[in-house]
């Protein structure tokens, strides 16, 4: 359990494990950050790396001169495309044979599966914004053979709007001193707010087990 309290401790001061990344390892900063943007889309066993509040934190490093917005923006925009794309030729080259595997989480597959079933192919941008499920879902895309060409055009615009959103976010609000007074308060709000359409899924299918 300790790795899970590390890893905890990450998400809620990830304000104050970033600035010493920043102040240890300087422009390293901008490939440590996509390298953790790419693993935590691109592989289907990493859905607990903490993106959207990286993202805010990284927005907010921008507004303090600490990072360059265009670099930021740019360079996690592809990390996340290309995260999402070799997910989905993981899925695609292992078809439904993913079910059998022991190291894909199955009940996050059938959760990014009804995704699928709720919103089609929007899914790829939508699940963006909802973690589990934004790691699973172009590995799902992949193992329903989606178009390639049909899930590259969404693949590349939700990572644009992921990045763009949570980082610009953190650019305008994350500097203020109600904010980086309360920085774990806030991250525990975004953190809440990405997770509320999972709680509201799980209560739909458990509110419809009931009434069969």
């Amino acid at each position: 359990m300790e790795w899970v309290t590390y890893l905890l401790d990450i998400v809620m001061h990830i304000d104050k494990h970033l600035a010493n990344i920043i102040g240890e390892y300087g422009t390293l900063t901008y490939a440590i950050l996509f390298l953790v943007i790419f693993v935590e889309t691109g592989f289907v066993v990493m859905p607990f790396l903490p993106g959207d509040s990286l993202l805010f934190a990284a927005g907010a490093f921008v507004a303090m001169d600490m990072l360059n917005l265009p670099m930021v923006l740019g360079l996690l925009s592809l990390a996340a495309i290309l995260g999402d794309t070799v997910n989905y030729w993981i899925g695609r080259s292992l078809g439904r044979r993913a079910y059998s595997k022991t190291w894909v989480n199955h009940q996050h597959l059938d959760r990014a599966q009804k995704f699928y079933d709720t919103y089609g192919g929007k899914t790829i941008v939508i699940a963006r914004f909802v973690p589990i499920v934004r790691t699973f879902a172009p590995f799902v895309a992949g193992i329903g053979h989606m178009s390639y060409a049909f899930f590259i055009a969404y693949n590349i615009l939700g990572g644009i709007l992921w990045v763009s959103v949570c980082s610009l976010t953190g650019y305008f609000f994350g500097n203020m001193p109600v904010v980086k007074q309360n920085f774990e308060l806030v991250i525990f709000g975004i953190v809440a707010v990405s997770i509320l359409p999972i709680v509201i899924e799980l209560y739909k299918a458990k509110k419809a087990s009931v009434t069969e």
